[in-house]
């Protein structure tokens, strides 16, 4: 009886120090749980005694590695769950389903590794998700595949998609406003904005930079006012009077010439700008503004966005003083507008269809512009048939420049 207490006793320190050294997921072996001091004098037959006693109490999972047997333990309230479980077939389905963590388990994948018959499987599943134990779950990777899931668990980014992902289908919506927003940001800051002459370079100074207006130098020796005498008076050397002096400076007052403000156009940061953005600055631009509501996105999925600009040739790396910034690409030739504001501004019946409002318009040519190119009915449009060429009506529009008024045509 005093043997069986003590070991009751050491079960529990045992199990106390391997939460202490560990997560659940860690893998101890018998050298792990003598360091702990807690069986005596390293007695490896009393250490096998209190883990049997563990792993008979499911708080202790074995496990079989490449050096030899290990053990993770498991919380008291899953080791309930699996003590309250009725018969062995339904403790290994959730042995399985627990296993397998946050990506979740096929239920075919079940069946063949415990060789199980399908009703029984079925029967086993039915009764865990009654209890409230496991649930369905599905996995963008395999959408077509009955899945399961610990019920107290999230699923895992790998499963769910991440937060491009809504109800197991890809938000394109979601994704290509997000892009326009981080292509926006990272335009407004790598780039400034001339009105031929108007404002300066951030960081450079008020006159400084290819777009800042330059000073107007004064002649060193003076400034000559009042028209320019004839050349007779020059050669004879005559001295004019002050009424005459007085007279030309008021003939010499002409209005000032009205300077229209030049269009706005994105010019290049000067060499050694240091303050291009990072992942780091996209990231918390968003997180303060607010965009994506619920959705929580971190560096990495702000860097996955990044990356597709990249890769589309929208945006390059640049390197200062060890951070990695980024940059739009083709500068001169960007659009000052946002691409909200460019999208608001198109005009379908003159530039076409847009996919895409980020980065520079593509050169335009005959062959783009033409109505062909998206036209509604294009297999239909033969001589002869219902609509040709000879009556085409966006043809019309596009030659001519003029409003036509649509026909419904009769097929």
């Amino acid at each position: 009886m005093a043997d069986r207490d003590k070991i009751q006793i050491l079960k529990d320190a045992l199990y106390e120090a391997a939460r202490d050294h560990g997560s659940d997921q860690r893998l101890f072996t018998q050298r792990d749980l003598l360091d702990m001091q807690v069986i005596p004098q390293d007695n490896i037959g009393l250490l096998m005694q209190v883990i049997q006693i563990l792993c008979d109490e499911k708080l202790f999972v074995g496990n079989t590695t490449a050096s030899g047997l290990s053990w993770r333990w498991r919380s008291r309230e899953d080791a309930k769950k699996y003590t309250s479980l009725p018969n062995s077939e339904i403790m290994m389905v959730y042995a399985m389903v627990d296993e397998a963590g946050a990506d979740g388990i096929w239920n075919r994948t079940i069946k063949n590794k415990l060789n199980m018959a399908d009703s029984l499987m079925k029967h086993c599943i039915k009764y865990l998700e009654q209890k409230g134990y496991i649930a369905s779950m599905k996995n963008v990777e395999h959408p077509n595949k009955k899945m399961y899931i610990k019920a107290n668990l999230r699923p895992s980014d790998r499963a769910t998609g991440g937060p491009w992902f809504t109800e197991g289908e890809l938000d394109t919506a979601f994704i290509n406003e997000l892009q326009e927003i981080v292509f926006d940001f990272i335009k407004q800051k790598s780039t400034y904005t001339s009105h031929g002459g108007g404002a300066g370079v951030p960081g450079v100074g008020a006159q400084g930079g290819g777009g800042a207006q330059q000073r107007e130098k004064n002649p060193k020796k003076g400034v000559v006012q009042g028209t320019i005498p004839h050349s007779e008076d020059i050669s004879k050397g005559t001295k004019r009077s002050a009424g005459e002096i007085s007279n030309d400076d008021t003939a010499a007052a002409a209005p000032a010439k009205k300077t229209r403000p030049g269009k706005p156009q994105l010019l290049p940061l000067p060499a050694g700008y240091k303050s291009y953005p990072t992942v780091s600055d996209i990231a918390k631009f968003i997180h303060h503004a607010g965009i994506t509501n619920n959705t929580t996105l971190s560096e990495a999925d702000i860097q996955q966005l990044v990356d597709v600009l990249y890769y589309d040739g929208l945006v390059e790396p640049v390197k200062v003083n060890g951070r990695k910034g980024y940059r739009v690409t083709r500068i001169p030739k960007q659009d000052p507008r946002t691409c909200n504001q460019r999208r608001l501004d198109h005009d379908p019946t003159k530039g076409g269809i847009v996919t895409s409002f980020m980065g520079v318009e593509p050169s335009a040519s005959g062959l783009m512009e033409a109505p062909c190119g998206r036209c509604p009915v294009y297999d239909m449009c033969e001589e002869g048939g219902p609509v040709s060429p000879s009556n085409c009506v966006y043809f019309r529009r596009w030659l001519d420049g003029d409003e036509v008024q649509e026909q419904v045509i009769s097929i």
